[in-house]
């Protein structure tokens, strides 16, 4: 028996955007969710990110740090972390405040991620200019640390003022919030993580297109970093990725037909795209197990040795990261959906933490001693069989026989 391959990521959690069926009870899903973490908790999962939007009806969460409270009240290890807020959105203060208040509710669990808002109906409706988007969000970000830093901040922009600005109440955490920047494709997110000390969270991890972006994206990350005086730790780095595992690969593309119209008719409304996706849902798997989808990258549907293989995969593009999140999207029933998160837990996770590498050496080491071991075991049994015998025939002996 060979050790298992212990490459690639040693800490797994999970991505919430979340992404709900039009056709469901909201209150229900959002429940879902909760459990999804709650079951992550006691599982021994290390994170669960949620996501922040306002529009199109599938991803209904609107605010990370509400819902992380109440999972926080749910679970007691698991970090939280807002996948993202969208900078762009919020008072920077406001913001700030609302975060350090979760640091304490949570006794130093939470994590920030950081991006420029995803969906174009979130901003036109806030009348957020899209092309001064990310310029918002390099100006929100330099406002923030400061402010997480316990620094007084005086600062205008077109969007926000700040006069002598400082939080009352500064992060439960000695070493502050850990924050991760969102990157896809650009080098954007990796130019301003690098540039603050941030960590990576890499959403398109699985998107053709994000996959071949990884490794530019790191090193652009890593030259920034050091311009800044910042310590570059692949720990830091966080890929997401789409997947949904059963016992067999089969019975997975059964599971995730239950599920996959719903994302090709969101996919379809809200970019306008008219993508030859195939006329049935297997047809839909296999679409986006091959090419993939856009917004969603290609996805792993199969068995825990699939979900490893791609994991693996990814390690050697990127070249190694710290945190593998699944991008949980609701695609099979929710029966089926806390199977896959248990198979991940017991399968997949040991795989890469090499939680069983000593109990594996362990029985190698007794089969290749077996003959000599075993040898010694039987002489002892033999042994005392020997002493036994003796025993009994001295028992047996009349004593004045013995005389």
């Amino acid at each position: 028996m060979s050790l298992p391959n212990t490459s690639g990521p040693t800490r797994f959690g999970f991505f919430i955007a979340p992404y709900h069926p039009l056709n469901g009870n909201p209150t229900l899903q959002i429940q879902r969710d909760l459990r999804l973490v709650e079951l992550a908790d006691e599982l021994g999962f290390q994170e669960a990110w949620v996501g922040e939007h306002h529009s199109a009806g599938m991803e209904i969460i609107a605010a990370p740090e509400v819902f992380l409270a109440a999972a926080a009240e749910r679970t007691g290890r698991i970090r939280l972390g807002t996948g993202v807020n969208s900078l762009p959105y919020h008072q920077p203060m406001m913001l700030a405040d609302r975060l350090c208040l979760l640091d304490h509710l949570t006794r130093g669990r939470v994590m920030m991620g950081i991006g420029p808002g995803q969906l174009a109906s979130d901003a036109s409706m806030m009348g957020v200019p899209q092309p001064r988007q990310r310029d918002m969000m390099h100006e929100s970000m330099e406002t923030i640390v400061r402010l997480l830093r316990g620094e007084v901040v005086t600062a205008k922009t077109e969007w926000f003022e700040l006069n002598e600005a400082r939080l009352q109440l500064l992060p439960y955490q000695r070493d502050g919030l850990e924050m991760a920047v969102a990157s896809t494709i650009s080098p954007s997110g990796s130019v301003l993580a690098g540039k603050h000390g941030a960590g990576l969270l890499s959403l398109a991890a699985s998107d053709p297109s994000g996959y071949e972006a990884l490794l530019p994206n790191w090193k652009v990350y890593e030259q920034t970093m050091a311009a800044n005086g910042h310590t570059v730790d692949r720990a830091k780095w966080r890929l997401v990725a789409p997947m949904h595992i059963a016992e067999t690969r089969e019975q997975a593309r059964r599971e995730a037909e239950w599920g996959v119209g719903h994302l090709v008719d969101y996919i379809k409304r809200l970019s306008g795209m008219e993508v030859p996706w195939g006329d049935t849902a297997a047809e839909a798997i296999e679409q986006w197990t091959g090419p993939g989808f856009p917004a969603f990258g290609r996805a792993t549907i199969g068995s825990p040795d699939d979900a490893i293989a791609a994991i693996e995969a990814l390690a050697e593009q990127s070249g190694g990261f710290g945190t593998f999140l699944v991008l949980a999207l609701n695609v099979a029933d929710p029966e089926a959906s806390r199977r896959s998160v248990k198979l991940f837990a017991e399968h997949v996770i040991p795989h890469f933490t090499g939680a069983n590498r000593s109990r594996i050496a362990s029985l190698d080491w007794a089969n290749a001693n077996s003959e000599r071991l075993m040898s010694g075991m039987r002489a002892g049994v033999e042994a005392a069989f020997e002493r036994h015998g003796q025993a009994l025939a001295a028992a047996l002996t009349p004593e004045s026989e013995g005389k």
